[in-house]
């Protein structure tokens, strides 16, 4: 095989995406299946229910997508600040700039002649390219991008969140809040086993983890909403 037909595939960009898409889904799915727990142990009717599963996917979706696009907005400022800086420091002191590339390569494990050699030739070839990812350790897949972020976040809710409110569409009003549990608690099983396999970790534990939290959250929101509607009447 020759250096041309050899290619390595890797997957951590798509696995840091698939991680923050299933923990979305799982916030979606948990915080929705919470409220609309709490609404139907109140005795609320059909239409109480709907409105408040529709209200809770909406504001959830709008407020994960505000909080990714200012967090990560701020992060995108602070990545620009860090380059900016970087190209002032190599217009003004290029040697030194150099110099500093070349003990990072051979804190890396380069021969000081070769560290030399390589810093030289990066920095004739894009000195701010070689700063930015080296020094500062900014890439093109780290790149903040804030926008990308919002609809991700928002559109990894909503998945989460559409279950539960179809439960509250579709379910007659006395097997709503035995549906909701159940369809609830295998979604986070699944969930929370994809989440933890993507960080590498184990999936059965991952899964028992967010079962235990979830079980314990819903029976906490119902519990509640069936005490404030008892004391209602």
């Amino acid at each position: 095989m020759s250096a041309e037909d050899h290619h390595e595939h890797h997957h951590q960009e798509r696995t840091g995406w698939l991680r923050a898409g299933v923990l979305g889904a799982n916030d979606g799915l948990l915080s929705t299946a919470g409220l609309l727990s709490g609404v139907i142990a109140g005795q609320a009717n059909h239409d109480q229910i709907l409105l408040a599963g529709i209200a809770a996917l909406l504001a959830g979706a709008f407020s994960m997508a505000a909080g990714e696009y200012v967090s990560v907005s701020s992060q995108a400022d602070s990545q620009k600040a860090q380059i900016h800086i970087e190209a002032q420091e190599i217009r003004k002191n290029p040697e030194l700039e150099q110099l500093e590339l070349c003990r990072i390569y051979m804190a890396r494990g380069l021969e000081e002649s070769l560290a030399r050699q390589v810093s030289h030739q990066l920095m004739q070839h894009d000195a701010l390219a070689a700063h930015a990812r080296d020094e500062l350790g900014l890439t093109e897949v780290a790149a903040a991008r804030p926008v990308q972020a919002a609809l991700a976040s928002a559109v990894s809710f909503i998945s989460g969140a559409l279950p539960p409110v179809w439960i509250a569409a579709l379910s007659p009003r006395r097997f709503a809040l035995f549906a909701l549990f159940v369809i609830t608690l295998m979604l986070l099983t699944v969930l929370g086993a994809v989440a933890a396999r993507a960080g590498g970790s184990s999936a059965r534990k991952g899964a028992l983890r967010v079962l235990f939290w979830g079980a314990t959250s819903l029976a906490a929101t119902a519990l509640i909403g069936h005490l404030l509607g008892q004391a209602a009447v």
